[in-house]
């Protein structure tokens, strides 16, 4: 290999592996992950089903062990650890997901956009804001 082709490469790598730090510098803000925005009852709640890390981390988990629940089962309560009791649905009552995190862009799609997920939940589910 010649001199040349070495620190070609060196330079390529360089320049991959700097590469985000740049665009991180250049772009600034608009690569923050957003945040969901608490409006409604879940502004003034102080309370969920779990804490707001495990709830960002396994959300998904738990929405298919309820869904598991309710059709294999006929369970429809979740007890959770903090001693509330919760409806195991994501958009059906008060004191579902969205029957307390009433705005849905705001909470779910504003995550979920960003990952560039399309979780499947609304292929059955129905957003009541939607509806009205």
């Amino acid at each position: 290999m010649s001199k040349n082709m070495i620190i070609s490469g060196l330079v390529i790598f360089v320049i991959a592996v700097l590469s985000p730090f740049w665009a991180q510098a250049v772009f600034g803000d608009k690569h923050v992950v957003p945040k969901p925005e608490l409006v409604g009852k879940a502004a003034t709640a102080k309370k969920c089903v779990l804490d707001k890390y495990d709830m960002r981390a396994n959300h998904m988990s738990l929405l298919d062990e309820w869904r598991d629940s309710v059709v294999r089962d006929a369970d429809r309560r979740y007890d959770a650890v903090n001693g509330h009791s919760f409806g195991m649905s994501l958009s059906t009552g008060e004191d579902s997901c969205l029957g307390c995190h009433e705005d849905k862009a705001k909470f779910c799609d504003s995550c979920h956009v960003y990952t560039s997920v399309n979780p499947y939940c609304w292929e059955c589910h129905t957003n009541p804001k939607e509806i009205e």
